[in-house]
């Protein structure tokens, strides 16, 4: 056996050893959801977690290697869909391509968000979970009834005319974002406003879970955390006082660790390769299909764990990452957008799409919070598993396997 190799067997037996305690004060589990999925319910959840996975490889290959980032690929997508409403013709396969929506007929799309935005919110009392989408439109203009309508009923979005001109719109439209995210997003769009913008589709979600086990605030201290070039710095690393409760998963490149929120229904689920360089191959090859074969050999175990404290912001434009998937055309340009359903004047295009996401990570548990704002516009180890390499995360929610955050530490930092 290679010396290689040899740690690798030392985590996979610690990480296979069960153990038998049970916390007496750990809250109920919750082991299904209000009712079962439909079909297309499950099938929006597969279509999203693809999107999720392509979106966030194009958002990695624009971002500075060693930089971190976070997204919440959920609420692009929302965002989007609701626009995807507004769309016809070759825009709309366009978009449909991107989204990953091709033969997904448009009232099941609609009506399977329904369901799901229903199954979300409130599923763990213990764990805060909103969603909350809008639009705002030029009061002196006037858009398709049943292009509001749809996204107003399948989408609960507040509809509302605001004057574009006003030197309070800005500020109208970002006071909403910043209340939906409890002040982790305090701005989405321009201040002003573009002249030439005429619509805005916004999404926001917020995420506050506490641990099913904490760590211990006293228990923190610096700690060595391996960079991407092989270097070493030096870090807050939480850690547990004993062996708790998780759920994990090992194989000789990865180590999976999944720690639980509330009553067990949401979860972070952590995938650190086994080299601080692994990272950025890992990415490259992520997709639905890997994510589910690490998800699916989770078995529960009781591990020290030892975790870096993190909190930063991210944002950024996605054009270039969603026109890489193939909606390019459905951005303004020199080419025919049909954005119809939206106004029949046909002179409408997607002036840009602007992603905000927030994650504090600490001994208590997670608060995190994303934004989208899709702009419209005329055209003219051994018993302890130490996470101190770069690694990639998730928070999901484990009983439809919605993914609702996606993110890369590369540097943890607390700013």
């Amino acid at each position: 056996m290679t010396a290689r190799r040899r740690p690798f067997l030392v985590v996979a037996l610690a990480l296979f050893t069960l153990r038998c305690h049970e916390p007496s004060t750990a809250p109920t589990p919750i082991t299904h959801l209000p009712r079962d999925l439909t079909a297309a319910e499950g099938r929006l959840v597969s279509t999203d977690n693809r999107f999720a996975f392509k979106l966030f490889r194009q958002i990695a290959d624009r971002t500075p290697a060693d930089s971190s980032l976070f997204i919440s690929p959920l609420s692009v997508a929302m965002a989007l869909t609701m626009t995807y409403n507004g769309a016809a013709g070759s825009t709309q396969q366009d978009m449909a391509t991107a989204l990953e929506l091709n033969d997904f007929p448009l009232d099941e799309l609609n009506a399977s968000y329904r369901g799901l935005i229903d199954l979300l919110r409130g599923l763990d009392r213990q764990v805060t979970f909103e969603i909350a989408n809008s639009i705002w439109y030029r009061h002196d203009w006037t858009f398709e009834q049943a292009f509001l309508d749809a996204n107003r009923s399948y989408f609960d979005a507040a509809v509302r005319p605001l004057d574009f001109a006003s030197p309070t719109a800005a500020q109208t439209i970002n006071a909403w974002v910043n209340e939906r995210t409890r002040g982790k997003i305090p701005s989405i769009v321009e201040d002003p406003l573009p002249a030439d913008d005429v619509m805005y589709l916004i999404n926001a979600i917020y995420f506050k879970g506490s641990w099913t086990e904490q760590f211990d605030k006293s228990r923190t201290t610096a700690g060595p955390f391996r960079l991407r070039d092989g270097s070493t710095t030096m870090v807050q690393m939480m850690s547990t006082a004993e062996p708790v409760r998780v759920r994990l998963a090992w194989s000789p490149d990865v180590t999976v660790l999944d720690l639980p929120y509330g009553g067990q229904a949401f979860s972070m689920t952590i995938v650190l390769p086994a080299e601080p360089g692994g990272l950025d191959s890992l990415i490259a090859t992520l997709t639905e299909d890997r994510w589910n074969a690490w998800t699916a050999a989770l078995h529960s175990g009781e591990v020290g764990v030892v975790l870096p404290k993190f909190r930063f912001s991210y944002d950024a434009s996605l054009q270039e990452a969603l026109s890489a998937l193939g909606m390019g055309h459905a951005f303004c340009g020199p080419w025919v957008t049909d954005l119809t359903r939206i106004r029949t004047a046909g002179d409408l295009c997607i002036t840009k799409v602007k992603h905000k996401a927030f994650v504090d990570v600490n001994e208590e548990g997670t608060e995190a919070a994303a934004a989208t704002s899709v702009g419209v516009g005329v055209t003219s180890a051994p018993q302890t598993i130490s996470v101190d390499r770069p690694f990639l995360f998730a928070i999901r929610e484990n009983l439809s396997g919605t993914i609702l955050f996606l993110g890369r530490v590369m540097r943890p930092e607390v700013n």
